[in-house]
């Protein structure tokens, strides 16, 4: 039996994160209950993706310092260890959207790049011009594809971030009316930590929040502003280093441009 290639395996998992994601939404949307098996499949399919990015770039788990120091920066190791908290935890069915945003364009570049060339082989010399009507028809598609990709990356790697911000209001709420455990904001707030540095649109996405919730309570009784700013400031120092800054500096290239060329090459970013 022949191997399978693992980036198809790859792609396979974003397909099932894509579609059980759909789903599970669908269901929300409806105010149904959450279908617990397709919520399951869907971070099945994104660990699946997560496993094989992992090895690809850092090889073979070892247990040893560099090793080890290597994978907690990686962000695709954060993504994997994020989408296994998601697994075994409690459905809260927003936190898919991340993933099937991923998911997505991953699924589009992979459709662009491997599948609609399979069926866009090199014109023969001499080939009638009727035979040329299909090849057409799916290169188009592909351009489409292409231009859209690029277009909405960075709306939809802004759209990541918000709802990374909006998982852990959820999770808090959650806590607060006792249909939480106390763990699950504190992972999910360590884990925007993490991306803040990492991702120029968690920067944006959590110093624009800062700027909005400082001008709202700017106007407020003084009880108020001293709730935010040791809101702040325990947040900000969680960790050891700053976390909102005033400047909103951004770094000239996120993490998120790495991973959509790596889509269609390889196995890439989430």
């Amino acid at each position: 039996m022949p191997a399978v290639d693992p980036h198809y395996l790859w792609a396979f998992g974003h397909g099932v994160m894509l579609l059980s994601a759909s789903y599970v939404l669908l269901q929300t949307v409806f105010f149904r209950p959450t279908p617990t098996k397709s919520y399951k499949l869907a971070f099945t399919g994104a660990l699946l993706s997560y496993s094989i990015v992992v090895y690809k770039s850092l090889g073979k788990p070892q247990l040893n310092q560099q090793w080890l120091r290597r994978a907690l920066v990686d962000e695709n190791v954060q993504y994997a260890i994020l989408a296994l908290y998601w697994w075994v935890a409690k459905p809260v069915n927003v936190s898919i959207l991340p993933f099937a945003t991923f998911s997505l364009f991953h699924c589009l570049t992979f459709l662009r790049t491997n599948i609609i060339p399979k069926f866009v082989p090199p014109p023969p010399q001499g080939a009638q011009a009727n035979s040329q009507r299909q090849p057409a028809l799916l290169e188009n598609i592909s351009r489409r594809i292409q231009l859209w990709v690029k277009g909405n990356y960075d709306v939809a790697m802004r759209f990541v971030a918000y709802c990374e911000l909006l998982i852990c209001v959820r999770l808090i709420l959650g806590v607060l009316t006792f249909r939480q455990s106390f763990i699950a904001p504190l992972f999910m707030v360590h884990f925007v930590r993490l991306r803040y540095h990492a991702s120029p649109f968690t920067k944006s996405a959590i110093n624009n929040v800062n700027t909005h919730i400082n001008n709202f309570v700017s106007n407020k009784p003084p009880v108020i502003q001293n709730v935010w700013q040791t809101i702040k400031r325990l947040i900000s120092t969680w960790g050891g280093a700053p976390l909102i800054s005033g400047q909103g500096q951004q770094p000239a290239a996120g993490p998120g441009a790495q991973g959509a060329q790596a889509a269609g090459a390889g196995a890439g970013r989430r």
